[in-house]
């Protein structure tokens, strides 16, 4: 089923991608969700490296749920807070970011602790985003894990909390 695009300039798939994903912060909030687990406003607005502002996040939480790429439950452990969820179309992706990764850790001047996710899921490849990509589907959308998973997310996060000194 496509995302939803009320005000789409025309029909080519890039200019498209680039209405739903092209500015900045809509790719470091589902980056944020994949890599940091984060689910709730609080933990994207307060851990976020860039700095995001409570307003701009609020507004891109909005377009992405609008846009199909996130869904919002309220949270059964506190009334008013609501948990975030990637959607299918958003888990997949992760291969977009982990070539926007592997691009920038080539060409940009990246922090050690900043590209290591980036290089163990270039040096990983599909089956590692594969694997990945079950286990976001697992966390958000609650499908269940294939018996042979090895865990990822667990070992991203060592890796960047290895070299931050955490």
């Amino acid at each position: 089923m496509p995302l939803s695009l009320p005000d789409a300039k025309s029909g080519c798939p890039i200019n498209l991608s680039i209405q739903v994903l092209g500015d900045r912060w809509s790719l470091i909030v589902i980056r944020d969700m994949m890599f940091g687990n984060r689910r709730h406003f609080r933990e994207l607005l307060g851990q976020s490296e860039e700095g995001i502002a409570s307003n701009i996040l609020a507004d891109r939480l909005k377009k992405l749920t609008a846009a199909g790429l996130l869904t919002r439950a309220d949270d059964p452990s506190h009334k008013q807070k609501a948990i975030y969820s990637l959607t299918e179309p958003a888990i997949q992706l992760l291969p977009v970011l982990a070539h926007l990764g592997a691009w920038g850790r080539r060409h940009l001047p990246t922090t050690p602790a900043l590209a290591i996710r980036a290089q163990l899921l270039e040096k990983g490849g599909p089956p590692l985003w594969e694997d990945f990509m079950a286990e976001l589907r697992h966390a958000h959308l609650g499908t269940p894990l294939p018996p042979e998973h090895e865990p990822v997310l667990p070992r991203l996060t060592a890796a960047y909390e290895a070299l931050a000194g955490r």
